[in-house]
């Protein structure tokens, strides 16, 4: 005794109108951006990976600063979020790398570390990088990165 019920939805398939319908209610027009993750830690660069990606954002991710300046390379991403103490090539080399990369100037380039003493700001500013943040950083700072790209000179 009793009803039984089926019920089937569609599914938005790679950010559809569902969607889009969702940014307009939230009043958001979101750019998408192509950015590249680069961080030792395998699980802290695909959960920030998978956050922007949440966001409408096209991800790469590396996991040394050897292979982020591969992918710099080749994948040309808009920002680059480098973790300063990888493997193989830390993060200010990898920097200094990728400015150096044809249209390396016009990208991004964060510093998402650990490290968050004054010499280690300087020492990111020398590399190239356009802002330092120290781990963890709230989703609304990364934000305020896409909405207003820091300009370079």
């Amino acid at each position: 005794m009793g009803s039984e019920f089926t019920v089937n939805l569609p599914l938005a398939r790679d950010g559809g109108a569902g969607e889009s319908a969702q940014r307009e209610r939230r009043g958001a027009t979101v750019a998408r951006r192509r950015v590249l993750v680069a961080d030792d830690n395998a699980d802290a660069a695909s959960t920030l990976g998978t956050m922007l990606e949440l966001l409408g954002h096209e991800i790469l991710t590396a996991n040394d600063g050897a292979d982020a300046v591969d992918k710099a390379r080749t994948f040309a991403p808009d920002i680059v979020f480098l973790d300063v103490g990888m493997p193989r090539m830390n993060g200010y080399d990898a920097c200094e790398a990728i400015r150096k990369l044809p249209g390396g100037n016009r990208m991004t380039i964060i510093a998402l570390t650990g490290w968050g003493q004054e010499s280690h700001k300087q020492r990111s500013r020398e590399a190239g990088f356009d802002r330092h943040f120290v781990k963890p950083v709230a989703l609304e700072e990364l934000q305020a990165i896409f909405d207003n790209p820091p300009q370079r000179e």
